[in-house]
């Protein structure tokens, strides 16, 4: 029974893990309010490697509508601005030697809809990633079961508590996504 109740251990935590990589995922989706999560995951390509943004120079939002970008390295400003300009959340930095102005625009209500349709599709990937999960646990319930380590009864139980947990976990990822759409819309 051990291992049955490490896979279900196992399987919550990697559950847990897709979940905080759906919210760290909603950060980068803008909601017309200046916030440096926006942009600090920003790859950028400098001296032949990818690094984020938050590693090249300091990220602050000193107004709600603002973002500034304090480049570390003067010849890394080129690459930066080239990172954001590419990135899909339509900034247009404005540079001042080695600080970058960041305005963030007014969503447009077409953009924020674009947003939406981004968000429902990063929340249907989280949702299969937990069921992902659920499936690599459920078929190692299933080998425990082969292997006589489990009787047919306790195969169920794991099974129900299995899905339990896949069905709390996707409610979890749902409640988050509806928070981000409402933010989203609001005007």
């Amino acid at each position: 029974m051990a291992d049955a109740d490490e896979t279900l251990l196992d399987a919550e935590e990697r559950m847990d893990g897709a979940v905080e990589a759906f919210r760290r995922e909603l950060t980068g989706l803008r909601t017309g309010r200046a916030h440096p999560s926006l942009i600090e995951g920003l790859a950028v390509e400098h001296y032949g490697q990818t690094q984020p943004l938050n590693q090249l120079g300091a990220i602050n939002a000193p107004e709600a509508r603002l973002l500034t970008v304090q480049v570390w390295d003067a010849g890394a400003v080129r690459a930066v601005v080239k990172a954001i300009q590419t990135s899909d959340l339509g900034l247009n930095p404005a540079v001042d030697g080695q600080l970058i102005r960041l305005p963030i625009p007014q969503l447009t209500e077409e953009r924020r809809r674009e947003f939406v349709r981004l968000l429902h599709q990063k929340t249907e990937d989280a949702r299969v990633a937990v069921r992902n999960v659920r499936r690599h646990a459920h078929d190692d319930l299933r080998k425990g079961e082969r292997a006589g380590d489990l009787t047919r009864d306790d195969l169920r139980q794991y099974e129900h508590d299995l899905q339990e947990l896949t069905d709390a976990h996707v409610r979890l990822i749902d409640e988050e996504a509806k928070r981000k759409e409402e933010d989203l819309l609001a005007v």
